[in-house]
């Protein structure tokens, strides 16, 4: 699974001009799953991600993770982290996961964050979305879970 999350003061996702999803302070992560993702992958990068110290504590040093703030989180699928662009001018997503298995990955990975925390939204599995970002810091990581 590739992942890219950014800390934001606010951020909303529409389809089709309607508010899908939208938060307040937290994070907005944005979500590639793989063919060789399974559930303990999901499960995995929820703990994981839920612990991330990505929030100032009162000294102004990332201390804090997405529970001390009791910050929201807004997830947003996204296949093209799938891609390999290292050969063409057209990436391949042949790392993708088919959709049905992304999409069934993808909902039990709500459904982890779910189980630890409230204020979780998300985005429209297989839609165009039009996702809003308001970055603070900017502070934005990129990582890969098996």
């Amino acid at each position: 699974m590739q992942v890219v999350f950014q800390r934001v003061r606010s951020a909303q996702c529409l389809v089709d001009e309607e508010v899908v999803g939208e938060i307040r302070r937290g994070l907005v992560i944005f979500v590639g799953v793989e063919e060789n993702d399974r559930e303990e992958t999901m499960k995995t990068a929820s703990e994981k991600i839920l612990g991330l110290r990505m929030f100032d504590d009162d000294e102004g040093r990332m201390n804090l993770d997405l529970i001390d703030v009791e910050g929201d989180l807004l997830v947003i699928p996204n296949f093209t982290l799938c891609s390999d662009g290292s050969s063409g001018r057209r990436p391949s997503f042949g790392s993708a996961a088919s959709p049905d298995r992304a999409e069934r990955l993808y909902e039990r990975l709500l459904d982890h964050f779910r189980e630890r925390t409230d204020g979780v939204q998300s985005g429209r599995f297989g839609a165009h979305m039009e996702v809003t970002v308001e970055n603070d810091g900017p502070v934005t990581l990129v990582r890969s879970y098996e």
